[in-house]
């Protein structure tokens, strides 16, 4: 068989006629691989890494932390702003022209922080370019390919891809910090890009392409659905932005505020350290599960759940003054977290198509980004004002819960939009 022939056979899944139901359909390779980049890429590596670095940077060259977490803001802002563009490209070239030059660049880019210098510019330079291909190595760009490879079991599979992000918070971190410790943050950092290099790209290379294509070279496929224009007039389209607007900065503002929270309450720094990671944890349950529910139910009541979950879980965190309920309320939270990295995608695949998925989701990245800045300082400016969390907390708890009932007033799916 030619080469030509091989890849048809590839993209259709004919080679056996499994389908997506089928352990041996050719889109659950694309499924692992896309997992595998995503959590060697920008939402996993990087920001779930950043933290153990800010002391080591700021011992080596008297950067204040400040300084420091302003590279990380710099990098969230630029991948905020951009994710339009990225995603509208996205949708024009296909999804495997982005990644692999993004992922390229983005693991080099890693690699060079081992080899900084005193100049605090050359880090903040090195971290607006992390957020300019940062989305092009993230699940903004897999989903489009995954979302052509599935029908009925999209839930699953794009649950199945967010897993990455969650095994990324709790394993990357951890060797980060043992790197450190034995060889110092440069290997540490030059360790991670070359992981990144080595799992992410490779995968992405072989597998990340779109359904349909008989060769990886050709122009994307074609496919159904409302153009981006179309989707900005939608009405469901602002639901599911603003509720993911509020649950952003709810959830990243509580997030970040979770370990200083409980320590000021007497709890142990180590048990707060676990309650964050209890987070990430979770955060891979409410994925799976998400994805599960996704499948079998209509997913605006499937948000509905989750984003009451996540409310449930800061308003506990409001309250928390022992361990036990701090893990309990990091549980809760992660799991509304997880489960709703795997709805936005999927609910935007149903009401639009895949004509200019990336794009609109692109689009969603944006406010996303820009609520998820706007928590963490509201929360410690409410601290700093205060002394204390609780009362903001109960108040995002809140905003939450009745985002989350705006979940009731999407429509039906549009049978036009999810037929291809």
């Amino acid at each position: 068989m030619g080469l030509l022939s091989r890849n048809t056979a590839r993209s259709t899944g004919a080679a056996d006629n499994p389908t997506e139901f089928d352990l041996g359909y050719y889109g659950w390779r694309v499924v692992l691989a896309a997992c595998l980049g995503v959590m060697a890429g920008f939402g996993s590596l990087f920001v779930y890494t950043f933290t153990v670095f800010v002391k080591p940077l700021s011992a080596q060259f008297g950067w204040n932390r400040e300084s420091v977490s302003l590279g990380f803001g710099l990098a969230a802002i630029t991948l905020g702003v951009v994710s339009p563009l990225l995603g509208r490209w996205i949708d024009r070239f296909g999804p495997r022209r982005i990644v692999l030059p993004c992922m390229t660049v983005y693991c080099c880019a890693i690699i060079s922080l081992a080899f900084l210098r005193s100049q605090l510019w050359q880090f903040y330079v090195t971290c607006i370019v992390l957020g300019l291909v940062g989305n092009g190595a993230a699940h903004l760009a897999y989903s489009r390919s995954i979302s052509t490879w599935f029908q009925k079991r999209l839930g699953t599979a794009l649950a199945f891809v967010m897993v990455g992000a969650g095994l990324g918070a709790l394993i990357l971190p951890v060797v980060a910090q043992a790197i450190i410790s034995r060889s110092g943050w440069r290997a540490a950092y030059f360790s991670l890009g070359c992981l990144a290099l080595g799992l992410g790209l490779p995968l992405s290379w072989r597998y990340i392409f779109e359904r349909g294509e008989t060769q990886r070279e050709t122009a994307p496929v074609s496919h159904s659905g409302q153009t981006w224009q179309q989707g900005l007039r939608s009405f469901a389209f602002w639901i599911i932005v603003g509720i993911l607007f509020v649950s952003s900065i709810s959830m990243n503002g509580a997030i970040t505020q979770v370990s200083a929270l409980l320590t000021d309450r007497g709890i142990t720094p180590s048990d707060a350290a676990l309650c964050v990671s209890i987070i990430g944890g979770s955060s891979v349950l409410g994925r799976l599960g998400a994805g599960w529910l996704l499948d079998r139910f209509f997913g605006a009541r499937v948000a509905l759940v989750v984003n009451l979950i996540t409310a449930a879980g800061i308003f506990l965190l409001a309250y928390a003054s022992s361990f036990p309920t701090g893990c309990l309320a990091a549980a809760l939270i992660g799991l509304g977290a997880g489960g709703e990295a795997a709805i936005t995608p999927y609910l935007l695949t149903r009401y639009f198509g895949l004509r200019s998925f990336s794009t609109l989701y692109g689009l969603t990245w944006t406010f996303y980004a820009a609520a998820g800045a706007i928590g963490p300082v509201i929360l410690g400016r409410a601290f700093d004002l205060t002394g204390s969390y609780t009362s903001l907390l109960v108040v995002l708890a809140a905003a939450l819960a009745l985002a989350a009932a705006m979940n009731l007033l999407l429509p039906k799916y549009s049978g036009s939009a999810v037929t291809e």
